[in-house]
């Protein structure tokens, strides 16, 4: 039980443990950003957390420290399920738990390229969404809705898009889903 996992993470780790709660049978447990790694593994090799399977970024525009950690964790079966989240300030680093699983990897690049929040001992740490160079984190609440003005040539065609047409279209006010699946388009 996920609520034994939690007690066991605060008897391990004491006052490294910031909080925790549970809502709706979902258990979280907060801790300082220096306990992060050795409390991902304690939860891999100890409780049994074989997965993680999502890696996310808050960022709390205004407060300090900014930004906010998310980790889902659950065990293969599924059968257990634990939010990690640890608080980060703008210029600290996030120790990277690639070592701990490989699928972690990708999340934690795109926590870096949408926020720009850095992994410290991260195999391969560059942007995988946008370009490299681009100055900015589009994230970020202070990042302008309609975007910011780049340098960058336009990335995206202004034309016709290529298979505008067909040959596979959809038929709009179907009588039924199978009315409206696509199908080859029939020239005159």
């Amino acid at each position: 039980m996920s609520a034994e996992d939690v007690s066991k993470v605060r008897e391990k780790f004491g006052a490294q443990v910031k909080s925790s709660n549970e809502f709706r049978g979902e258990h979280t447990v907060t801790v300082e950003l220096a306990a992060l790694h050795e409390v991902m593994a304690f939860a891999k090799n100890e409780l049994g957390y074989g997965m993680v399977i999502d890696i996310a970024s808050l960022d709390h525009f205004g407060d300090d420290p900014r930004f906010e950690m998310v980790y889902e964790l659950v065990t293969v079966d599924d059968s257990k399920h634990l939010r990690v989240k640890s608080p980060v300030g703008e210029d600290e680093s996030v120790p990277s738990v690639t070592d701990l699983w490989a699928g972690a990897d990708w999340h934690e690049r795109e926590v870096y390229d949408m926020m720009g929040i850095r992994f410290t001992n991260h195999p391969d740490l560059r942007r995988i969404l946008m370009w490299e160079g681009y100055p900015f984190y589009p994230l970020r609440k202070d990042f302008p809705l309609q975007g910011r003005p780049s340098d960058m040539p336009d990335v995206a065609f202004t034309g016709i898009a290529p298979l505008e047409g067909g040959p596979f279209v959809t038929c709009a006010g179907g009588d039924d889903t199978i009315g409206r699946e696509p199908r080859a388009r029939v020239v005159d």
